[in-house]
């Protein structure tokens, strides 16, 4: 199989692209393996997708990579942005402070730190997730079994932790924008001691803001060290924690109604929200781990990691439910209620890889191992229902706080996830390769949640076959397939869990690279089919508790993707994503997901007037639609234009202006939901960033 040398002749000092020499530095000294660079992305040997060392023309999937560059340049700062940014991704901001996100048709469930993943976290994010101590982000898209054992054939988000670098390194931000906001950020790296076997890095940030929804807040703070020791020249232990606190007020939960009683639309302000000042939601996130790792003098390295993590949560949250009539302005209901959570993950990994010889070539093999336990607490405090006061126009009023009675335990759920896996990448040929691997899992859960019981023992062994073909030196074939099996949490209207969907998924594609390397352009094309999968129905019966069915579902499509240098001044990226989504009947659904998408993005530096960059970004996507009282509601098509400037002011300073949707395009968050609000209007933000 080549073995991109092209690739390989990247230099890794452009990484800093134009965030400056300091940046390339740091990226120049993490440890990592075999990091190459296409345009503002990091692209190296990923492991995330089969958890072999493959560069991204021997993986037979579609894997986008976002770096430290991009992150920084277009002032990515939390999970929500930089996940908008990928190609065939969508982030549904349902809510102030809860999101989901989907790919392919499929929510997204499946989420990594360093290649270690908590499959059964229900695929939503709360809070905003900062990203200051990732160093880049990796996307896989389609079915990733193999190495998360579980999910969607949507995708799999990989988030890289910064790591301590070999060399003293430090940095400060300071950044100031539109409703008050303010960004500090610090990051401090380097040896401990004279021989620097041993090596340390932490990591703060902190956003404060105003909105521009009405009575909401935010105050985040992110705290992150990690220690690395190289015990001897091939044994070496790493530790680290992570805290994040993010403290939100006057959040909605749920959303707007979107039509009157009379079935016609409400126009809204974009500043229009169902929360109240008086509302919050507060999460904290604390996450320990260690890892040991052995490298033989035979090649093959074994790797164990141990993650603890526990989060808090707690809300007083109001929902509003309902249809204001156009005349009165009244019928609006509202419940409220506290809700505390506590939930604790204890999960360990283990993973043996290295190469072989058979038949006169070298093939590569991983075996792993790991295992985990989720034990989840909610408690519940739910007030008397009572009302919203009459709209006023199309604005809506936020009520008096009601009074709550003492919180019960709700809920208290214990998951254990069991799995084995392995995966052999065959050298066939000069020029074809395979993947054949297996995954193994076994998915038990005790508890209940509000009286009924979430017990559940299932398991599944599945297959993963994939091929790659190289036509010459720039351009690759490939094909791949892998088994579905997805546990699920939703539950039916007896308040009973839903079976684990189970299905199927099938890509294949080119890859190439052109301009000696400097460009990486890929197509797709792929089908998933899940049998059993949930779909949101309704509420149950006097409630206000939703339940789901579940559907056969069919996902296909295709996809383009493009990262790069056109010259070494130019960077480009972005992709284009079709696709169409089917019931067992033959009938669209999931309709508030578009079904076409396009992601651009493109900077250029001007290295003769202080390393001047310009840059923009562009996100467009076809229509979306959702059902309220029966009336069809509509998002037409959009596009969201930003725009970046960034340039030199001394040696060790620079300044960045992003601005943010730039032509003030109005458009829902989401419509995943018959409820909606609007996503932010324009945005100006202003950093100044220092390198010691």
């Amino acid at each position: 199989m080549l073995r991109s040398a092209l690739l390989a002749s990247a230099s890794i000092s452009l990484l800093g692209l134009a965030a400056g020499p300091a940046l390339a530095q740091t990226a120049a000294s993490d440890e990592v393996s075999e990091v190459v660079v296409m345009g503002k992305r990091v692209i190296r040997e990923s492991a995330g997708a089969t958890g072999l060392d493959l560069s991204l023309r021997e993986t037979p999937q579609s894997v986008t990579v976002i770096g430290a560059a991009q992150i920084k340049q277009f002032n990515l700062t939390d999970v929500n942005q930089l996940l908008a940014t990928l190609p065939g991704v969508n982030v549904e901001a349902v809510e102030t402070d809860r999101t989901y996100y989907t790919s392919r048709g499929f929510d997204i469930v499946n989420f990594q730190v360093d290649g270690v993943g908590q499959p059964l976290d229900w695929g939503l994010q709360a809070g905003a997730l900062d990203v200051a101590q990732y160093e880049r982000v990796e996307a896989v898209r389609g079915a990733n079994g193999l190495m998360t054992g579980t999910g969607n054939p949507s995708a799999t988000i990989n988030y890289i932790r910064k790591r301590p670098t070999e060399d003293f390194q430090a940095s400060a931000s300071a950044g100031y924008g539109t409703w008050d906001e303010t960004r500090l950020t610090a990051d401090v790296s380097g040896p401990l001691n004279d021989s620097g076997t041993v090596r340390g890095r932490v990591v703060y940030a902190n956003t404060d803001s105003d909105s521009y929804l009405n009575y909401y807040g935010v105050n985040r703070n992110l705290y992150y060290g990690i220690l690395t020791w190289d015990v001897t020249p091939k044994l070496n232990a790493t530790a680290g924690f992570s805290r994040q606190d993010n403290l939100a007020t006057g959040v909605n939960w749920g959303a707007l109604p979107l039509v009157y009683s009379d079935g016609t639309q409400i126009n809204y302000e974009s500043s229009e929200t169902t929360g109240a000042p008086w509302t919050y939601w507060d999460t904290h996130h604390d996450i320990g781990f260690g890892e040991l790792s052995y490298a033989f003098d035979n090649g093959w390295t074994i790797k164990g990691v141990y993650t603890h993590r526990e989060s808090e949560e707690d809300a007083k949250l109001l929902y509003a439910y309902g249809n204001p009539d156009p005349a009165t302005g009244l019928g609006v209901a509202a419940m409220s209620g506290e809700y505390p959570s506590d939930l604790e993950q204890n999960m360990f990994d283990v993973i043996a890889n290295g190469d072989f010889g058979l038949f006169g070539r070298r093939h590569q093999v991983v075996l792993g191992f790991n295992t985990s336990t989720n034990d989840s607490k909610k408690w519940s405090a739910f007030a008397d229902l009572f009302a919203y006061p009459a709209y006023q126009g199309a604005h809506i009023v936020a009520p008096a706080e009601p009074t709550y009675p003492e919180a019960y335990l709700a809920e208290e759920i214990e998951d254990r996830l069991t799995r084995a896996y392995g995966a052999v990448h065959l050298n066939l040929t000069d020029s074809l390769t395979a993947v054949l691997g297996f995954n193994a899992i076994e998915v038990k859960t005790t508890g209940y949640s509000y009286g009924v019981s979430q017990a559940r023992d299932e398991n599944k062994v599945s297959p993963y076959v994939g091929v790659v073909y190289d036509l010459n030196a720039n351009i690759s074939l490939y094909a791949s397939y892998s088994d579905l099996f997805t546990p699920q949490s939703e539950s039916d209207i007896n308040r009973n869990r839903l079976d684990a969907a189970e299905g199927r998924s099938y890509e294949a594609g080119v890859k190439s690279e052109w301009l000696d390397g400097r460009l990486y352009a890929t197509a797709s094309i792929f089908k998933s089919e899940q049998d059993g999968l949930a779909e949101y129905v309704g509420y149950i019966p006097d409630t206000f508790d939703s339940y789901y069915v579940g559907v056969d579902t069919v996902a296909q499509g295709y996809e383009f993707e493009v990262a790069g240098r056109i010259t070494p001044q130019w960077t480009v990226g972005g992709g284009f994503t079709d696709l169409s989504i089917e019931d067992g009947a033959g009938a669209d659904t999931r309709l508030y997901i578009p079904r076409q998408s396009l992601k651009l993005n493109t900077t250029y530096t001007l290295p003769q007037y202080n390393n001047l960059t310009l840059g923009g970004a562009v996100r467009w996507q076809s229509d979306i639609s959702t059902t309220d009282l029966g009336t069809t509601v509509t998002q037409d098509a959009y596009a969201v234009v930003d725009l970046l400037a960034a340039v030199d002011l001394t040696d060790h300073v620079r300044a960045t202006v992003n601005a943010k949707n730039l032509f003030d395009e109005a458009y829902y968050g989401s419509l995943m939901w018959s409820q909606a609000f609007y996503a932010p209007p324009r945005s100006v933000m202003v950093t100044l960033d220092y390198r010691f």
